[in-house]
């Protein structure tokens, strides 16, 4: 979406003090699937003048070795993805599939079937061998064990992923919705709204017991939120109405705040759990004749 330059000294702009309000890429970190990646689906795109030149034997090798090699470029930034997921979490389970093994495993059987076609069977195996090696040493393996997950209940956090995956969905269709209202501010007040529902979010993962209590939040709140946004946008984007933008704008902060009392909420439960098991600890040294320092 194009967005007209605008800042504390440009004509009717305003003040951009970063202290105002936390943004909506705090504790954001480059992606690393960008351009490395980008590269594995252009390198083998020369097979395709390979392919039409030749025979049609010849022209099917190289067309599948060039499908091979798009579809490891394609597992790979999704293993990417995945993995920049499951470093963002505290607790997280490991990838159901290995999709960058896959990849390097792929990118090997790309380079030795292109090498088979246009050598021979020696020089076929010398490049699957570098292929999946040098693809490995790229981009790593993919996270292959459970995060944090001692002692936690999986039926529990299996109903918190869905969870969040469905909250999730309601924050993309409104991001989705503001493209349609084209107005900057808008769109960066939803932004900082997502940031403070994100926050709940990882509070419940962390704790899955919190998921009762956070429910009505990440469903019924979240689902309100989505349509009153596709509602603004469609309005907003035909009319640019002043006060729906107000009134909206409102919203954001009434469900800004109320999110983040109830993450705020969740966290001193959880310390006051705690306390609990402290003090029940204490008094079972005590009765069994323990000094606690």
């Amino acid at each position: 979406m194009a967005q007209r330059y605008g800042g504390k000294f440009s004509p009717d702009g305003k003040s951009t003090d970063s202290t105002t309000a936390p943004g909506a890429y705090r504790d954001a970190k480059r992606t690393r699937a960008g351009g490395r990646v980008n590269l594995l689906f252009l390198t083998p795109l020369p097979l395709i003048w390979k392919a039409f030149t030749s025979d049609p034997v010849t022209m099917a090798q190289y067309l599948g070795a060039l499908g091979l090699m798009i579809l490891a470029a394609w597992l790979t930034r999704e293993g990417l993805l995945a993995q920049e997921s499951y470093e963002a979490r505290k607790i997280a389970r490991r990838p159901a599939l290995p999709r960058k093994m896959i990849g390097s495993v792929l990118t090997g059987l790309g380079l030795g079937l292109a090498g088979f076609t246009g050598f021979g069977l020696v020089e076929a195996g010398i490049f699957a061998v570098l292929g999946t090696v040098l693809h490995g040493l790229a981009f790593g393996l993919d996270p292959l064990t459970d995060k944090g997950m001692e002692g936690i209940d999986t039926f529990q956090t299996d109903r918190v992923a869905r969870a969040v995956e469905e909250a999730e969905k309601h924050l993309a269709a409104m991001t989705d919705a503001m493209k349609r209202a084209g107005d900057r501010d808008a769109a960066a007040r939803l932004d900082r709204f997502q940031t403070a529902a994100r926050d709940l979010f990882r509070t419940v993962e962390e704790d899955p017991r919190d998921l009762t209590a956070a429910r009505k939040f990440m469903s019924v709140y979240l689902m309100g939120a989505r349509d009153a946004t596709v509602k603004f946008a469609d309005i907003y984007g035909r009319s640019r109405d002043a006060q729906a933008k107000t009134d909206y704008m409102a919203l954001l902060d009434d469900l800004e705040q109320n999110f983040a009392a109830r993450t705020e909420k969740m966290l001193l439960d959880d310390r006051s759990d705690l306390n609990i098991e402290i003090e029940v600890l204490r008094d079972r040294l005590k009765r069994e004749g323990i000094r606690a320092e």
